[in-house]
Order: C-alpha cells, then structure tokens, then sequence
C-alpha cells in the first residue's frame, strides 16, 4: 500500500476506535441499570465489532483501488499533454541525440532539417552550464528564428535515473518551442510606428539672403523648399516650417533604414541647385529617435543638430541608441562673416572669470604650438583680470619641448603637472579647454568631474564625445586654429588686454602651424588675427625658427617619403617604424611633406607609439581626411586629421585604413 494510501485508512481506523469506546461505554451503563441487559449487551458489542472489522477491509479495498484508480488517470493525463501538447517539445541528450519528440514538434518542422538548430542550440547551452557551474543553472531560455517564424527556447535540465545511481552529473535535456511570432510581429509594428523627428536647417541663410536680389530670394527658397518637401515625401513623412531657415520633419520609424540607404540624397540636390546660381547653400539635417515623449525625442533632435552645426553643416546625423551617425560632411567649412559671436563670448567669458576665484587652462594630450599659444592667451586675459591662473601641461610632447624650455624660466609658477592642478581644482574654479572638446582627449579628464564651470574654446569639428557640462561653448569650425579664436577674444575683452611679446608670438605660431604657413583653412579672419598679434611685437624669424626641424629628423622624414605608396593615383600612404617619443611629430611632419609632392593630394602616415598606432592625414581639400579618419575614432578637419588605433600591429592598421578608403569612394558613387 502507499504512504498515501496508508495515512488515509490509519485515519479511518482511528476514527472507528473511538466510535467503539463510545459504544461500550453507553452498554456498560445501560448494563449496570439494568443487569438483565448484560448477556445481551455482550452479545451486541461482540456484533458490532466483528461488522466494524468486516467494513473497515471493505472499505480499506475500496481507498486503495480508487487512489490507484486517480494515480493512473494522473499519470495517463501527464503522459497525453506531453504527448499531445499545443506547443513543439523535444527531449534530447546533452550531446544533442535526440530520445522524444512531441506529435506537434513533428508536425511544425516537418519540411526543415531542425538538426541543425538544435546542434547548434545544444551547443550553446552546454557552453552556458559551463561557464555557470556554480550557479547550477536547472533551466534556460534562448530565441530562435526558424523559417521566419521566431520562438522562445525554454530549455529544462532532468537528471537521469542512471546518473542518480552514479552520482554524475548526466542530464536530458528538455526543450519547449513557444511560437512568439505573433508577438514579435506586434512588437516590430509597434516599434515601427514610433516617432522619429527630424530638424532640418539651411545653412548660411542670412548670409545668403543679404547677397542675392527679392526677386531671386524667393526663387531661391522656392526651389530648395520643393526639393526638401519632395524628399520628404517619399517617406510619408510631415513637413512644418519652424522659422526661416528651419523646417521640422517627423516621420514614423519603419523609414528610418530608408533614409539610412539613400544616405541623404537631398544634401546634394540642395547643392546642385544653387550651384547653377553660384550660391553657397546647403543644409544641416539631425534625426532622433530617442525619448520616452515625442518632446524628449525633438530634444534629442536638437542636441544631435547642435553636434552637426558644431562640424560645418553640410551634413546629416542620425542619434539612435545613444549613437551617433554621420553623413555627408564632404564641402570644406564656409568662414562666417560676422564677429558678433566672438564678442558675446569674450564679455560672457570675461564675466565668468570676474566671478570665479581660480583659473585652469587645460588643453589636449600631447599638447602642440596651437594649444599652448590659446592656453597662454586665455593665461594673460585671466592675470588682466586679477584672477589666479594655471596651465596644466606635463612637458610629454616633443613638438613644444624646445619652447616650454625657453620659456620656462617666465612662467615656472604657471605649468603645472596634473598632480599639482588635482589640488588647486574646486568648484568654484573656471576650468577652460582649448583645442579640443572631446572628453577622451582632454590631458586630464578628472577635473571635468571636480568643476561645474567649464569652458570650451576649439576649432574641430564636433564628435560624438563631446564636453556636454559646459556652461560656455565657442566652437567654431571655420576658424583656422584656437590661437585664432583666444586672439579674437581678447580683441573683444571690454578689459584691455596686453599681450607679452612671447604671448603673442605663441599665438602666431599657433595660427602658423595649424594654417601650413597660411595656406590651408586661412580666411579673412585669420590674417586680421595674425596682423594684430603682429602689432604686438611678434618675431615672424624666431618663430619660423621653432619649426625647424634637425637633420636627423628631416632626415627620417625623407625615408618615410621615399618609402610611401600610393592608391586610388593621388593618395600617399607611408609608414614609420620605430617607437619614440616624437613618432606622432614625425609622422605629422611627414605628412605635410608628402603634400608638397605634385598629384598628391592626400596623405597618411602611420607611426608607432607604446601600445597604439597614431595616423596623421593631410588634405588641399579635395579628399575629406577628416570623414575617413573618423570612421577609425578619430577627427579633425577636412585637410587635417588624426586617429589612434590601440592592440595592432602597423601593417593591420594600414589596412583597416585602406578598408575605410575605399568605403569613403564608394559612398561618394
């Protein structure tokens, strides 16, 4: 008998016991009343025990066969939903031999060969036991597309009867298939419907507008608004005008890929279109799907346009998953011709500085020429003003080793090492960055987290990651240099502003190496920069002196020329071996030098430094090394840019970059 069984006829015994005790009690007083009772009393008791012995067997037969009777149904109604359950069901051994299937997995994977998925289905889940012993994981679940139908894999670990007698670890696996395509339908139509808004701006427009008759201005917009309208339509898409030159463009995301594909075919009709009137006019796009609201997605679309403005325009992003990407960006940036800008951000910073107690100046890693005239600039604005001032630098870069050392003695008080400047940071100093704006690129990202007064003053085109806590911007991808933007700055200062002769003249070698001698990215701009910084006393003879170079290292500039190569008839790409501290220098130098060469008009070097490779690309113009670097991490400008690779070797790199080359060609098709 069962234990079941058994503790249900104990309960009825027990129970029948006291309803006998009861019995003899009520007979032995009816007994005593009446002693004539006895005999019979006797004989009725003996009766009714041995009835009471012949229905408690009775009825113990009958609990038993009825629990038996239940078992075997319960057991029958197990064995028939395995069998026929609504869902496919496999049982298999952990090294994928198939012992089961249910009737329904059968008949859905009839017409596939399901051994494959569940090999490699199998595989999977074995690896995950393994990398998990600890946990000891009884169950798993996994999604699986099969024959365009998705499922949810609930897998389930039994142990054997065999492994329980061995004490091993055997197993049989078994695995549910929950048709989820409906849901997964539902779910990717859902998603599909989701907002995504656009801003869409026209560059230049004021500018344009001012340069161009009434009668032709509404010819003009009349063309570019069809086309943009146009353009929109084709992915259903709703078009509202937001102000003059900003239109705001929402769609659903299911053409989201669309647009992804043609890769914002409309830049470039916008600009055939003016190009006939020989009008510089093009547009700035940024897309966004990200956001809980369709407010906190046209937010994020606003962010994103700042990042394309912050770049040049002439070009489009999309922000999605926290990503961004970028398209077009092939025209070089158009010099604004106005300097109202200039002079609101030299009164704001000038406010700012008036407020804080402490000033630290702080430029990129491996500061250059550019970065340290800009930090000496802001340096001498900051002192004007009564204001402690620091300029974080720790003597690493070999480009201005020679001018730190000649300097040094004036300002030993001033460059401190990043030690030092952790200390003298609070949160009431004014932390400016010059020449750059990224947060990986700074030469101490610690003290972005120590001050909420951060200030950004660079020339580069926006990336992704950029300083986003800064209380003032002024980041202008025309301009030739920083050097040029702090020379404005302190033109504009309502604080007059002597500049030391050796200020000055590190702000003109800053302008002067960032320009190539003036020759590349100089506009009108930059000559009156370099004209006033010429009225306070530079030497144009000892700072042509600073970009001298050595015998031995021109020499290793001719070995990387000569050993150069080149692709697509006009593209240089050369290479420098050794490992030193100036590689970045060198190859950069290099660069420039492959430039003078005729019919070259890009160059890449790419140099060895510590554990990275660091490419330098130059330009005149007509190739974007800027777009090319930046789909390696990097980022610049159209005619100079930059990228560092980390755990390869210089030949993988070389044709990562070549890779990326021909990707930036076959976009331009």
């Amino acid at each position: 008998m069962s234990g079941n069984n058994r503790k249900l006829f104990d309960n009825l015994v027990s129970r029948t016991k006291i309803y006998l005790v009861i019995i003899f009690i009520l007979l032995a007083i009816v007994s005593y009343l009446q002693p004539i009772m006895i005999i019979p009393s006797i004989i009725v008791y003996v009766l009714i025990l041995i009835y009471t012995y012949f229905a408690n067997n009775k009825r113990k037969s009958e609990i038993s066969e009825q629990l038996q009777d239940l078992t075997l149904t319960v057991d029958s109604a197990a064995k028939s939903s395995l069998i026929n359950a609504p869902f496919p069901l496999v049982i298999l051994e952990t090294d994928g031999n198939i012992v089961w299937k249910s009737s329904k997995f059968i008949t859905e994977f009839a017409n596939i060969d399901i051994n494959n998925y569940i090999n490699d289905l199998t595989m999977d889940i074995k690896d995950e036991i393994e990398r998990n012993k600890e946990k000891k994981i009884k169950s798993l679940e996994r999604d699986l597309e099969i024959n365009k139908k998705r499922y949810k894999i609930h897998a389930e670990f039994v142990k054997t009867k065999k492994s329980e007698r061995k004490k091993v670890a055997e197993y049989m696996l078994i695995l549910y298939f929950i048709d989820e395509t409906e849901k997964y339908e539902l779910k990717k139509e859902n998603e599909n419907k989701k907002t995504c808004v656009g801003i869409i701006m026209v560059d230049n427009y004021e500018e344009v507008m001012q340069r161009i008759d009434a009668e032709q201005k509404t010819q003009l917009m009349a063309k570019v608004e069809s086309s943009i309208y146009d353009w929109v339509n084709e992915t259903n898409g709703i078009l509202l005008k937001e102000d003059r030159d900003t239109y705001v463009y929402i769609f659903e995301q299911r053409n989201l890929e669309q647009i992804k594909e043609n890769k914002f075919a409309i830049l470039d009709t916008i600009k055939d279109i003016v190009r006939k009137d020989k009008i510089q006019l093009t547009l700035s796009i940024a897309i966004s799907n990200e956001g809980e609201t369709d407010k906190e997605v046209y937010k994020s679309a606003t962010a994103a346009m700042d990042v394309i403005l912050g770049r040049g325009g002439d070009q489009a992003v999309i922000r999605e998953d926290g990503k961004y990407q970028f398209f077009g960006g092939k025209a070089e940036e158009v010099e604004k011709r106005t300097k109202v800008k200039a002079r609101i951000v030299a009164h704001a910073l000038e406010e700012l500085m008036s407020e804080c107690e402490k000033v630290v100046i702080m430029g990129h890693k491996n500061p250059d020429i550019d970065a340290m005239g800009a930090a000496l600039g802001i340096y001498r604005m900051a002192t004007c003003l009564n204001k402690e001032a620091y300029i974080l630098t720790n003597n690493e870069s070999a480009s201005i080793k020679e001018f730190l050392d000649n300097i040094q003695e004036d300002y030993k008080d001033v460059f401190v090492n990043n030690e030092t400047v952790l200390s003298k940071v609070d949160s009431e100093t004014l932390l400016v960055v010059v020449d750059t704006h990224k947060t990986s690129y700074v030469e101490q990202p610690e003290l972005l987290n120590k001050t909420n007064k951060i200030v950004i003053i660079d020339h580069h085109r926006r990336s992704a990651d950029f300083i986003d806590q800064s209380i003032l911007t002024f980041q202008e991808v025309y301009a030739s240099s920083a050097s040029e933007l702090v020379t404005e700055i302190i033109q504009y200062t309502q604080t007059e502003i002597e500049l030391k002769t050796i200020e000055a003249e590190s702000l003109y070698a800053g302008i002067m190496m960032d320009t190539k001698n003036f020759t590349f990215k100089t506009g009108v701009r930059t000559f009156e920069a370099a004209a006033y910084l010429r009225r306070c006393g530079v030497d144009i003879i000892k700072v042509k002196k600073w970009f001298q170079s050595d015998l031995e290292s021109y020499n290793k500039i001719a070995e990387i020329v000569k050993k150069s190569e080149i692709i697509y008839e006009t593209i240089a790409i050369s290479s420098y071996d050794v490992i030193e501290k100036d590689t970045g220098l060198i190859c950069a130098k290099a660069a420039d030098e492959l430039l003078t060469i005729g019919n070259i008009t890009a160059s890449f070097v790419l140099g060895t430094s510590e554990n990275k490779i660091c490419i330098s690309g130059r330009s005149i113009g007509d190739i974007n090394v800027q777009v090319i670097l930046e789909k390696l991490g990097g980022g610049g400008h159209i005619t100079l840019a930059g990228a560092q690779l980390e755990n390869k070797t210089i030949e993988e790199a070389k044709q990562e970059l070549i890779e990326k080359i021909n990707e930036y060609f076959a976009e331009k098709e």
